[in-house]
């Protein structure tokens, strides 16, 4: 079978899957969930070998330690994989919710019943848990869903993809309800952005040359999120123990995430206190510095940032720092540098952090709190799909309700218009 005769079949399967599951009962997705959990429980010693696999090739083609350590499945991962289908399988079930219902003038009732998108693609890089998050919320809201995992995590998302079908059929739901494609051919992502007849939405996840490629290409409506360059910005007003509990959780939690801190900015009066101490710490992790010419001025040994800098997503142990006049040139920063991502204040004056929260044009604006949090788990939506700095439809971490849209809905009674 040629690769578009394939993609073509994929198209028309998850198209059909998708009418039968927009109907599916709330029991039946979360039964589905539940034997999706146990068919990984019985598969755990062919997902761990088939991960193997990949991981040998990885380390062959040369993947850098953090790819490796984001493409292993192990223990611990597989249960936290089964973890997560029993965590959404909790979670309220969006579909048929109607809302907003109001009488109006002429005797109808008008309100609005939640409904899924349709058919879901996802490309993706390396992780291959990120399989069993996007089957699960896909699922929970009702739609089908086609992934393309990235090769490098090939004989791992097939392993997951045979676990899935099982226990998607055991529930009684279509087995194409979850279709994880079975080829590395790369035109087969430029295929998938392009099927408008067969798939609603597209959901990249991964670099930002991926994401950018696929924006660009797609002629399905995409759900994206660029890159994290994740700001805190260090108050005049701020609690100064807070503010480097903070911080430091945010850069050094874990590096390759797109909600660590990668710029910090702070207010020239609290600077000499503040970051003397702060910057000791995270050298002391192994965080390498650069900063703005006053922050030069309190350690010499911190590089000179270049203008570059400051619009930068390192996803490695490294920060810039500026030192700012006041929260308005943070605040301005932000919006000139940042990636819409995630941005948080320290600061203890109510008015400012008001401000912030108000003018900063971020998908997650935070107070006196980690950037770390911006996560769909944190959020109580159990597993995300990713993270959107888009505004229109889904913004910030993208759970169950950000798979569904909204139709309107009209009750009458016989009711006729008569103008």
């Amino acid at each position: 079978m040629s690769l578009e005769s394939y993609m073509n079949q994929i198209g028309q399967q998850a198209r059909a899957a998708s009418r039968l599951l927009a109907k599916a009962s709330t029991q039946q997705k979360n039964m589905a969930l539940f034997a999706m959990a146990e068919a990984l429980e019985n598969a755990r010693p062919r997902l761990i070998s088939e991960n193997a696999k990949d991981m040998e090739n990885g380390r062959i083609k040369g993947l850098d330690s953090a790819l490796l350590d984001r493409l292993l499945l192990d223990n611990k991962r597989i249960d936290s994989m089964i973890e997560g289908l029993k965590q959404v399988a909790a979670l309220p079930d969006p579909i048929g919710e109607i809302s907003n219902m109001v009488y109006l003038p002429s005797g109808i009732q008008r309100g609005q019943m939640r409904v899924p998108l349709g058919v879901i693609g996802i490309i993706y890089e390396s992780r291959p848990n990120v399989t069993i998050d996007a089957a699960s919320l896909c699922l929970k809201s009702g739609n089908a869903t086609i992934l393309r995992g990235g090769s490098e995590a090939f004989y791992s998302n097939q392993a997951i993809a045979e676990a899935v079908t099982v226990g998607i059929v055991a529930a009684g739901l279509p087995e194409h309800a979850v279709q994880v494609l079975n080829t590395t051919d790369r035109d087969a992502v430029g295929m998938l952005i392009s099927m408008s007849e067969y798939v609603d939405v597209i959901v990249p996840r991964g670099g930002k040359s991926l994401i950018e490629r696929i924006s660009k290409d797609a002629r399905v409506p995409v759900i994206k999120h660029l890159d994290g360059n994740c700001h805190v910005y260090v108050d005049d007003e701020a609690d100064l123990e807070k503010a480097f509990a903070i911080a430091m959780n945010a850069k050094t939690r874990r590096y390759g995430v797109c909600n660590a801190m990668e710029s910090l900015l702070v207010h020239s009066a609290v600077a000499e206190k503040f970051l003397p101490k702060l910057m000791a710490a995270l050298q002391e992790k192994g965080v390498s510095l650069v900063g703005c010419e006053q922050t030069r001025a309190i350690d010499s040994s911190v590089e000179l940032a270049t203008e570059e800098d400051w619009y930068t997503e390192y996803l490695a142990p490294k920060l810039s720092i500026k030192v700012l006049a006041d929260m308005d040139e943070a605040i301005s920063h932000i919006n000139k540098y940042g990636s819409h991502h995630t941005d948080a204040i320290v600061s203890q004056n109510y008015s400012k952090t008001r401000a912030f929260l108000t003018e900063v044009d971020s998908s997650s604006v935070m107070v006196n709190a980690s950037t770390s949090f911006a996560d769909g788990f944190e959020y109580g939506f159990g597993a995300e799909i990713g993270i959107s700095t888009d505004k229109i439809h889904a913004r910030g971490p993208v759970g169950l309700l950000g798979l569904t849209s909204q139709k309107y809905i009209v009750l009458g009674d016989g009711h006729t218009r008569d103008n």
